[in-house]
């Protein structure tokens, strides 16, 4: 069960909170800024570019979920995160990610779906 994970936010700064656009895991400007995105990184590039994350996430989401073992949750699979490592994620996320990293998710034949509930399975 152990594996890469990311840190769980401490409560005074709840209100600094931001969830990624692509992935919805949940984290703090500076985690983001120092680690950049755990899932999605290699397409979000947000580590070390405050701009770029402003753009890649967002603080309106709602509800949070704590995913402790992503494989086998169901909760995880309901939420697409079954793939994603261990973390704080959003229920919903509000907002689109860029249109430069949707023209690569679809470069990459990779159907993007927005995860503020508007598209269901």
């Amino acid at each position: 069960m152990s594996g890469p994970a990311a840190a769980i936010p401490p409560q005074p700064r709840a209100k600094a909170l931001r969830a990624c656009l692509l992935c919805s895991i949940i984290q703090t400007p500076a985690d983001f800024r120092k680690h950049g995105c755990p899932n999605c990184e290699e397409l979000m590039q947000m580590k070390g570019y405050p701009d770029r994350i402003q753009a890649c996430t967002t603080t309106h989401f709602d509800g949070i979920i704590a995913v402790v073992d992503p494989e086998t949750s169901w909760v995880a699979r309901w939420q697409r995160v079954s793939k994603y490592v261990r973390g704080m994620y959003a229920v919903r996320v509000k907002g689109r990610i860029p249109e430069d990293v949707e023209a690569e998710l679809e470069s990459r034949g990779i159907k993007y779906r927005p995860r503020d509930q508007s598209e269901q399975d």
